[in-house]
Order: C-alpha cells, then sequence, then structure tokens
C-alpha cells in the first residue's frame, strides 16, 4: 500500500470512529446518548488501535501530524515525507467527519444544541482560557509522544504494541483531557472543524475558528517538546 494512501485510510478510520463515539453520546435520540466521558475516552482508544492495525504494517500509523513532525524533529523520519503525511492526515480526518455526518444524518435536525453539533466535529475548552487551554494540548501531546517513544524500547508480544497505544489514548485522555477535550492531533481538529463549516448539517452554528489554533499549535508544539525529552533523557 502506498504510504500516503494508508495514512489516508487509517486517520479516516480513526476519525469515524472516533468521532462517531462522541455523535453517539451528545446528539439526541441516539442508542449511546449521555454514555458519558469514560466511554468517549474508551472509544478514541480503541479508534486509534484499530487504525493502527489497518495501516501500522504500511506507514508506522502516525495518524497524526504531531507526531509525523515530532519524529522527524528527532530523525526518526524522514523530512520529505513529512508534509505528504500531513496532507494525507487531513484529507481522511475530513472525509471521516463527512462520514460521520451521513452515519447520523437524521440526528443533526433532532438535537437543538449546535455547541454539541460542532463538539461532535471538533474539540472546545471547558472553560475558555487561551494560554491554560494551550498548555493542556502541549502538555497532553507531550505526554502522548514520550509515551509512544518509550513503549517502543520494550518488548512486547508481536502485534500488541497498537493495543498499548490505545491504552496510552485512554490514560492520556481521562487524566489530562477534561480541560480541553484532548485534541492531541491538529488532523482531528481542523479537518473536522472545515468539515462542518462546509457541510449542510441541520441547525449547526458557528465553528468557532478563533479557538482553532489551539489544538494545532498546542499539538505540534508539544510533540516536538515530547520527542526532544525523550532524546534527551534517554
Amino acid at each position: 500500500m502506498n504510504p500516503y494512501l494508508g495514512e489516508f485510510l487509517g486517520t479516516l478510520l480513526l476519525i469515524l470512529l472516533g468521532e462517531g463515539v462522541v455523535a453517539g453520546v451528545v446528539l439526541k435520540g441516539t442508542k449511546a446518548e449521555n454514555a458519558g466521558w469514560l466511554t468517549v475516552c474508551i472509544a478514541w482508544g480503541l479508534a486509534v488501535t484499530l487504525g493502527i492495525y489497518a495501516v501500522g504494517e504500511f506507514t508506522g500509523a502516525h495518524l497524526n501530524p504531531a507526531i509525523t513532525i515530532a519524529f522527524a524533529v528527532i530523525g526518526e523520519f524522514d523530512w520529505n515525507l513529512v508534509a505528504g503525511y500531513c496532507l494525507a492526515q487531513v484529507g481522511g480526518a475530513f472525509c471521516g467527519a463527512a462520514l460521520v455526518w451521513i452515519f447520523y444524518l437524521p440526528h443533526w435536525k433532532a438535537t437543538t444544541d449546535a455547541s454539541a453539533k460542532l463538539g461532535v466535529f471538533a474539540t472546545a475548552p471547558a472553560i475558555r482560557h487561551n494560554l491554560s487551554n494551550l498548555i493542556s494540548e502541549m502538555v497532553a501531546t507531550a505526554v502522548l509522544v514520550f509515551a509512544i517513544l518509550f513503549i517502543g524500547v520494550n518488548e512486547f508480544t508481536q502485534g500488541l504494541k497498537p493495543l498499548i497505544v490505545g491504552l496510552i489514548i485512554v490514560s492520556v485522555g481521562l487524566s489530562l483531557g477534561g480541560t480541553t477535550g484532548f485534541a492531541i492531533n491538529p488532523a482531528r481538529d481542523f479537518a473536522p472543524r472545515l468539515a462542518h463549516a462546509i457541510l449542510p448539517i441541520a441547525g449547526k452554528g458557528s465553528s468557532d475558528w478563533s479557538y482553532a489554533w489551539i489544538p494545532v499549535v498546542g499539538p505540534i508544539a508539544g510533540g516536538i517538546l515530547g520527542a526532544v525529552l525523550y532524546q534527551l533523557i534517554f
């Protein structure tokens, strides 16, 4: 499989399953309505796990520009592939978000809360404070990248590492996701936010572009920080 196609498909699957659970929890009339934060965090972890299993053999399954850039900064990934990987991830995230809209089509009209609809596609802070929100995204992504790197030096039963990465996502979400919704992935927030702006979603409100830079800049900076710290320590 072409690695760019792999990153596109892996990220599409990640967003379809990850944002799919958010839609199930917050939209009206679904079987999973009000299932809660634990459900969301576990499902996102499983979404990452399945995305890695799907394309990891072909691409390394970054599925996240913050990881791609961080790995390139410390020499673990070819800079010549960075732009293509990031574009593929953004494209896959956009298409995954569009599929979530189609999948839950009658539920958008049944849901009156415009902010809940945006929350399916993009993150928003629990308390809006740009500096604190930026730090939250930086720290959460630094932990993610640091953890991915340190599990790489451990020996696991063949095929187990994607599950371990998924558990890292669950841990980050439960422990560090309560402030901003843990984007920890620029493609995961930017592309679906763009989909929200473009798609004819019934009763949608603002796409909140004034906040959109935080889940892009924060994860990229945090990913680099986590990778550099790992390199310095180990």
